[in-house]
């Protein structure tokens, strides 16, 4: 999933991107108040890790601006102030969670994996679609109890499409999903993705949609 992160402590910032990376979350991350309004204004995130003390301002009011214009995408605060009155501001101010400086790169992927099953209205940990079961945490994927070994790129296309069961899914936002803004996309990438994976799991495991995009086979 895709997750942007706003933070200006570059150590902080770069151990977070590759921290996050390893969990299986594709991130984006700018350092400033007003490089996350722009990009949040232009592009669609699953999540949102967001630092308070930014140079420019506020992070409550990069995420008051956020809810003004009714952008529900989970927001995780992470913060050195972490007295029990900033955290009430701030889930007031419209955060999901709360997160205090120094943190654990584990339990902020574990939070972000819980914002998101809650964003999508799930109970349970693991995806399930007409015997594919996805276990987020683990990154790991079993059709009919057996394990099936996938690449980066196509657990991540298979995550997407079962993150969004029953769905039409595009070429390109499938491509938003998994690539980042400095990474070169081959014109085809998500093609071979979707062909490997159909080799793994079946041919009729994900559906075609001419002119469309892509969607799970079968049913729930």
């Amino acid at each position: 999933m895709r997750v942007l992160i706003v933070e200006d402590d570059a150590v902080l910032r770069d151990g977070l991107r590759v921290g996050l990376g390893i969990g299986g979350f594709n991130t984006d991350a700018v350092e400033t108040c007003e490089e996350a309004d722009a990009v949040l204004k232009n592009h669609e995130f699953d999540a949102l890790v967001l630092d308070l003390m930014l140079p420019d301002g506020s992070g409550l009011d990069v995420l008051k601006s956020m809810r003004e214009r009714r952008d529900t995408t989970p927001v995780l605060l992470l913060t050195a102030r972490d007295r029990v009155a900033d955290r009430i501001v701030g889930l007031d101010a419209g955060a999901d969670d709360y997160l205090g400086k120094p943190f654990d790169l584990d339990e902020v992927a574990a939070r972000l994996r819980a914002l998101l099953r809650r964003a999508a209205g799930r109970p349970g940990a693991r995806l399930e679609w007409n015997g594919l079961s996805l276990d987020p945490a683990k990154q790991k994927v079993e059709q009919d109890g057996k394990p099936v070994h996938l690449s980066r790129r196509e657990y991540a296309v298979l995550h997407t499409l079962m993150a969004h069961p029953g769905q039409i899914l595009s070429r390109s936002r499938i491509e938003e999903k998994l690539y980042g803004w400095q990474e070169e996309v081959e014109s085809n990438a998500i093609e071979v993705h979707i062909h490997h994976l159909r080799a793994k799991l079946g041919s009729d495991a994900i559906q075609t949609v001419r002119g469309i995009g892509y969607r799970l086979g079968g049913e729930m």
